[in-house]
């Protein structure tokens, strides 16, 4: 698995093509949403501009071969390179299967390993949309409080973190993390132009600025001009975290593309001892 992920330029979203439409209309979807001129595309996919129009306007078909170099060099995501495939008169490349069907089962257990192996700090697994897949034991004590509507499966983290009646009023620095969360929900929306993504951001957006505030404690000044932290108001004090994402490194099923981990590190040691104590009283 890697912890890394890219981020790509911020770029204005438009519709993507439906399943009915035409390859071509996929192809200059991607093309313009990665800001190419079919000079660049087909300098970068190594063809001739003329093929490559002609390929666009619908008055040459590709070969499946084609299609998989271009969807390479858009970086377009296995999801999406199936609609491609399929649109250019292919069958589908890439399986997507429920995380808990038997071929998955190795994938499975690396992601319930990651979850376990993090106790006593709270990790959680989720999946294209930021609906909750799994999480480990401490997590449910970052949900205490929320509206049980908010809890309802499937839980959509991002919703429940900057809801006024999900956990924004239990974050400290509300205004700093709902910054942080939105940018990157707008790279994600860059590099998948994912409409329901989208439609995601515009209701996150909407919801009524930070009105909540708390006397932070300090946070490391070289760990913050690395890492945006987010700050928990609980019972036993505010609880500081930064977090890492993790995904596959090299995956070729849907399902596991679009799986990410989050884990959430302790930013001083007083979050480390009270994390430490809780897991202590729970093992009990």
């Amino acid at each position: 698995m890697n912890t890394t992920r890219p981020h790509p330029p911020k770029v204005a979203h438009a519709g993507q093509p439906g399943a009915r439409d035409p390859f071509g209309a996929h192809l200059r979807h991607w093309r313009t949403h990665r800001r190419l001129s079919q000079l660049d595309l087909a300098q970068e996919a190594e063809v001739s501009t003329r093929h490559l129009s002609y390929v666009e306007t619908g008055r040459a078909a590709p070969s499946r071969e084609m299609v998989l170099r271009l969807a390479e060099r858009l970086e377009v995501p296995l999801r999406e390179r199936n609609a491609l495939l399929v649109a250019a008169g292919f069958a589908p490349m890439y399986r997507q299967r429920s995380l808990d069907d038997p071929a998955l089962a190795a994938a499975r257990r690396a992601v319930d390993l990651v979850l376990k192996g993090h106790e006593p700090f709270p990790a959680l697994a989720v999946d294209r949309h930021w609906n909750l897949v799994a999480h480990n034991a401490l997590v449910p004590m970052l949900m205490e409080g929320a509206a049980p509507a908010l809890l309802q499966g499937p839980i959509n983290v991002l919703r429940l973190s900057l809801h006024p009646e999900g956990l924004a009023p239990r974050i400290a620095n509300l205004a700093q993390w709902r910054t942080h969360l939105l940018e990157r929900l707008q790279q994600q929306i860059a590099a998948t132009g994912d409409p329901v993504l989208q439609a995601l951001h515009d209701e996150l957006e909407a919801y009524p600025p930070p009105a909540v505030h708390h006397d932070l404690p300090a946070i490391d000044t070289a760990l913050s001009a690395v890492a945006v932290p987010i700050q928990f108001v609980t019972p036993n004090g505010v609880l500081s975290f930064i977090t890492t994402i993790t995904i596959f490194g090299t995956p070729v099923d849907v399902t596991l593309q679009e799986l990410a981990v989050e884990s959430f590190f302790p930013a001083d040691e007083q979050t480390a001892a009270a994390l430490a104590a809780l897991a202590a009283q729970t093992a009990r």
